[in-house]
């Protein structure tokens, strides 16, 4: 299989293309990235001799149906993704996020190619700290910020698209995800990274919104079986029952690095913070027999920990910048 990969040099894409080369060593890769800040090539470096990598936006028509042209799948991980960066400049989510897969489905569209689409829990909007639901495909779109309203856009663009004009298309909507290769900025390796360097970690508020945490490899593992079993214009749920509020992570973040459990300082909250997110992954686990490797988040966690502590030279250049932009927002 001929595979085009956009984002791919995001934090799961390059998990993505790291998992796809690894274990289906049968297909070739592509990857399409703008290498914006969340885009970092030398998360690529151990797998560039085995891909092409072609610069651009997937914003670009022309580039992309070039590149489409010569694919059999299309996986479009590529999406402005920052809830905080989405409050303080909206546009450039609007530019990737919806038209960027406008473009992306005009390709698919007149080359007859399969799309799998990336999406997040976001766009569900939130659930109170104490409501025992969980989000399923058939919940109504809430979204909260520009991130995940555009994200929100481009899934009902995706499913305008099956219905209108009969592409093959599916759609996934994880929850959060962990592990090697995420931005510094995001609130685990921002924590892990803020320990490893000596400084204190930072939590928002009272740290009781929850999320519901999987590694970034079953999400992976997930989506290659979406690509071979997955039924064309469905949305699957990809979750691993991984709920923890913002305070047990950092918590754990903390015992698991031998530092005491109240070694961090409370920060601004974040304005629009969701307060609890839930993944109903059933139809994923009963239709199509995923089961996620990680069933434990510590076991999970540990070995994202380790990943940082081993690859400080991936972090380090990112790190004095974040800390320096979190710190003008009083967070």
């Amino acid at each position: 299989m001929r595979m085009l990969v956009t984002g791919g040099a995001g934090f799961i894409g390059a998990n993505f293309v790291h998992q796809t080369l690894r274990e289906h060593p049968e297909h070739s890769v592509t990857v399409l990235d703008a290498l914006t800040y969340a885009g970092n090539e030398a998360s690529l470096a151990p797998v560039r001799g085995d891909i092409e990598f072609v610069h651009g936006s997937v914003a670009d028509a022309e580039l992309v149906d070039r590149l489409v042209a010569r694919h059999d799948v299309v996986v479009h991980f590529a999406a402005e993704s920052h809830n905080d960066n989405s409050l303080r400049d909206p546009s450039p989510f609007l530019q990737t996020n919806l038209i960027g897969t406008f473009t992306i489905l005009e390709a698919v569209r007149k080359h007859g190619v399969r799309l799998h689409h990336i999406s997040t829990d976001e766009v569900y909007g939130d659930l109170e700290l104490d409501d025992p639901a969980k989000f399923t495909d058939a919940t109504p779109y809430n979204p909260s910020s520009p991130y995940s309203s555009t994200k929100a856009g481009s899934d009902l663009l995706v499913r305008a698209w099956v219905r209108s004009f009969g592409i093959h298309a599916t759609i996934s909507n994880c929850s959060n995800n962990y592990g090697p290769y995420q931005h510094v900025e995001k609130f685990i390796p921002r924590q892990v990274t803020n320990v490893l360097s000596g400084l204190r970690p930072k939590l928002y508020g009272a740290g009781e919104n929850v999320r519901d945490w999987i590694h970034v490899d079953d999400h992976n593992a997930a989506v290659h079986l979406i690509l071979d079993k997955g039924r064309s214009g469905e949305t699957y749920l990809i979750g691993a029952d991984g709920e923890k509020n913002n305070r047990e992570v950092l918590e754990l973040i903390l015992e698991l690095t031998g530092r005491p459990a109240d070694a961090f300082d409370s920060v601004t909250d974040r304005a629009g913070h969701d307060l609890r997110y839930a993944i109903d992954a059933s139809k994923l686990r009963d239709e199509l027999g995923w089961a996620p490797r990680y069933t434990d988040f510590r076991d999970g966690l540990v070995a994202t920990i380790d990943w940082y502590r081993e690859n400080e030279p991936w972090w380090r250049p990112l790190k004095e910048q974040v800390e320096a932009q979190y710190a003008a927002r009083g967070q």
